[in-house]
């Protein structure tokens, strides 16, 4: 059985300089308004380049080549297209785990990014 707690309770704390994100998955629908798949999906999750900022660890943006943090919890970023580690939760979706200087910008609306 499942410990009591939120999901958000419940997610890896990510340790030292890393950064726990969730890849943004899109809208599920084309620009025409079909329906995507979800192996669609899933395939495009997977390199995307838009992710959520949900926790970071202890360390991040501590030391002094950062001057102020690049990134917040709850924040929308930029990452590395397959950046950090990726692995699944038991409800099925995807996170990973980067380095705290795997972030390449912020954003405020991340359908404002388009894949390539």
């Amino acid at each position: 059985s499942k410990l009591d707690g939120t999901v958000l309770e419940r997610m890896p704390q990510p340790t030292g300089w890393k950064i726990l994100v969730l890849p943004y998955r899109g809208k599920g629908e084309s620009k025409g308004g079909i329906a995507l798949t979800k192996e669609t999906i899933d395939r495009e999750s997977l390199s995307t380049v838009v992710a959520y900022v949900v926790k970071c660890g202890p360390l991040c943006y501590q030391d002094k080549k950062y001057g102020l943090p690049w990134c917040k919890e709850k924040q929308w970023v930029l990452i590395g297209r397959y950046a950090g580690a990726r692995f699944k939760l038991s409800d099925g979706a995807e996170v990973r785990i980067i380095n705290d200087d795997e972030v390449i910008a912020t954003i405020k609306n991340p359908d404002d990014i388009v894949s390539l």
